[in-house]
């Protein structure tokens, strides 16, 4: 079936550590972004919900993975994670368990969604908190935005529409 090349074949744990299956998502365009509170670029939080709201009627999701990879830019955990997104930034989108996104310790998913030789299509492992892959319907990794391009930029949006008219 080719699922080799996707993410469903992940399984992950939300915020409050009930396991996910991410082919709960087929159907579904996606922005993978590893997240952090205390963050120069946390502000984004604000652009994702933003471009949530904007999409999510379309078959759109944002999915946050919070990480402390970076300059120990997330000290928060589990619950305390959740209430910082929804309580200062109103994130309705899923938020997941904290993880790591880089190196030997990285997340199956992460490890996945950075390497060509995995997800046949991107090589960028992220480089600093909200590094954004791009996923489509069939849960294919098809772009990947660094950090500093914000969520609700023309260039994501773009990229989304086309996904979703498709």
């Amino acid at each position: 079936m080719g699922n080799n090349k996707s993410i469903f074949q992940f399984t992950v744990n939300d915020i409050d550590g009930k396991s996910v299956s991410l082919e709960d998502y087929k159907g579904k365009v996606l922005l993978i972004v590893n997240t952090a509170s205390k963050c120069g670029f946390t502000p984004q939080l604000e652009a994702m919900e933003n471009l949530y709201e904007s999409y999510k009627d379309k078959g759109f999701e944002v999915l946050a993975f919070p990480s402390n990879d970076f300059g120990g830019q997330e000290p928060l955990e589990g619950t305390e994670i959740k209430q910082f997104c929804m309580l200062k930034y109103e994130a309705k989108y899923p938020i997941f368990d904290k993880v790591h996104v880089k190196g030997k310790d990285a997340t199956p998913l992460f490890e996945f969604l950075s390497k060509k030789s995995l997800n046949g299509k991107v090589n960028s492992v992220p480089k600093w908190n909200f590094h954004k892959y791009l996923v489509d319907q069939e849960g294919k990794v098809v772009d990947f935005f660094y950090t500093i391009t914000s969520p609700t930029s023309s260039k994501i949006k773009r990229k989304i529409e086309k996904l979703l008219n498709t």
